[in-house]
């Protein structure tokens, strides 16, 4: 009896699988939405985040209730909630991650909705209100005399410009990943530009945005932001990345399904973007 009814069990999750593909959706009652609890401007558990706002956007335009399946975006991310099945036996933990890298490997990904850039940060009205374009940094030290602190992760594409740039011995380091995933690095280094603890910071664009115009709006401290352009000569000196959305491999109709709603609420998503300080490049 006990096999028959598990027989039975398994055959009604493949028929309820089978129609929500149909379906061209994993889940007919939710989306299901894979996210960093902690990992402000992009998303946290308070829903707080851009990622948040844009898959509300989405579950309002499926006509489904969201559900969030909460993991720290860094090492096993995927596999312990794109990847993962759900306890319940019925299908998957979540079923959209909303943004990854476009040449993301480890799931597929859709095309991609918005591009961003790493980006200078420095406080109006101190040291360094002469630079207007980030190149301009290597002579301001190296020629000019200048001394300067400039927060970097231990890890990054910017470490690159750095070097590049004669300015290593001007680094101050932070630590990209802590162990406490509560922490936010991008965050620190902001702050830290604003209390004048260093003098500038390279970041990731919407990280950057979305802190400095933080204290923009409190009209504490005023960032300045410049983008780092791409070094053509240079194939390694990339800082403008194109981002998507991910679902798993093999779910074509969903993933369409996902690039339509990218296509028809462009505006709305890029609206949102804009809301968080996101510098968009075209």
């Amino acid at each position: 009896m006990l096999m028959k009814n598990m027989a039975v069990i398994l055959l009604s999750a493949l028929l309820l699988q089978s129609v929500f593909a149909n379906e061209e959706m994993p889940d007919s009652e939710y989306l299901k939405v894979c996210a960093d609890p902690y990992m402000l401007p992009f998303s946290n558990k308070k829903e707080e985040g851009y990622e948040n706002k844009i898959a509300q956007l989405l579950a309002k335009k499926l006509g489904l209730k969201l559900k969030y399946e909460f993991f720290p975006q860094r090492m096993g991310f995927i596999r312990n909630t794109l990847r993962a099945e759900s306890g319940y036996g019925l299908g998957y933990k979540c079923d959209l991650v909303i943004s990854v890298p476009s040449n993301f490997e480890l799931a597929a990904t859709t095309d991609p909705y918005f591009t961003s850039t790493y980006v200078l940060v420095y406080a109006k009205g101190r040291k360094l209100d002469s630079i207007t374009e980030p190149d301009m940094l290597n002579k301001f030290v190296n020629a000019g005399g200048n001394d300067i602190k400039i927060g970097l992760p231990d890890r990054g594409p910017q470490q690159l410009w750095v070097f590049y740039n004669e300015l290593m011995g001007n680094i101050v380091t932070y630590q990209g990943h802590p162990g406490n995933p509560k922490i936010n690095p991008g965050q620190q280094m902001i702050e830290d530009v604003a209390a004048g603890k260093i003098d500038a910071t390279i970041i990731w664009g919407p990280t950057a945005g979305y802190f400095a115009k933080q204290f923009k709006d409190k009209r504490t401290v005023d960032l300045i932001m410049m983008p780092l352009k791409d070094d053509p000569e240079k194939p390694e000196m990339r800082f403008k990345y194109s981002f998507s959305m991910a679902v798993r491999y093999g779910e074509k109709p969903w993933k369409d399904k996902i690039n339509n709603l990218i296509k028809e609420n462009k505006t709305e998503i890029e609206q949102i973007l804009m809301d968080y300080g996101v510098p968009l490049i075209k």
